[in-house]
């Protein structure tokens, strides 16, 4: 049985998508929280981690005696080990597209991902009401998702990026929960594609179990005191 390591639902972006990805796709596997309480060397979590994944992050997949650490290498692995769940697109070129959009998140938004930290629990309206007046990175990678997302849904005809649900829907699920939790504005289009990812049952699941675990961590929500 495969196992995922992940880290507190609510906060954990980098969990969310390859959980996302094998609950919606129908991959067994056995969910192992660690949760956050520093990142710090000494920490409960590296301590949890350090002999499962030599840079002591989440998440990790692990298959036997094999550990696969970050999201994009374990998104795919599980492409390679589970062929017939046609995770990719399966046409050529749609399929290298969505590879150059994950692999553009992976590395890039980092102006949207540091003002609005992923917190599924909270109503954020105000503080990204004050991050878009702000903060001109944040309105340009808005921007850059309007025209992806616009864009692959125009060409692919939705429901999904590509059509059918895959990887790069997984991907992106965070930032769907990141443009809610802080009203930031949207499209028409765009907001209706947000809200059929937040309603696919692998998101939906994901977001109930970060709504039950009722954590206030301050060191990954600045912007508030409490809860």
């Amino acid at each position: 049985m495969l196992k995922l390591y992940i880290g507190n639902k609510n906060y954990s972006s980098w969990s969310m998508r390859p959980w996302v990805l094998m609950r919606q796709a129908g991959i067994a596997f056995d969910e192992v929280m660690v949760r956050f309480d520093s990142f710090d060397a000494d920490s409960d979590f590296k301590r949890a981690l350090k002999d499962v994944n030599p840079v002591g992050k989440v998440p990790v997949l692990v298959d036997g005696d094999l550990a696969v650490w970050d999201t994009l290498a374990i998104a795919e692995y599980l492409a390679e080990r589970f062929p017939d769940k046609a995770l990719w697109p399966a046409n050529p070129q749609a399929r290298a597209r969505a590879r150059s959009v994950c692999a553009e998140m992976h590395a890039g938004f980092t102006a949207l991902r540091g003002a609005c930290p992923m917190n599924i629990e909270a109503s954020l309206p105000e503080v990204g009401a004050l991050a878009w007046r702000d903060k001109p990175g944040v309105r340009a990678d808005v921007a850059r998702l309007e025209t992806m997302w616009g864009g692959l849904l125009q060409a692919h005809g939705g429901p999904m990026l590509f059509g059918d649900f895959s990887i790069a829907d997984a991907y992106f699920a965070p930032v769907c929960m990141r443009l809610r939790s802080y009203g930031l504005p949207l499209s028409s289009a765009v907001r209706a594609y947000v809200d059929r990812v937040a309603n696919l049952p692998g998101v939906a699941a994901w977001v109930q179990d970060a709504l039950a675990e009722q954590d206030f961590l301050d060191f990954e929500e600045p912007y508030r005191l409490k809860r």
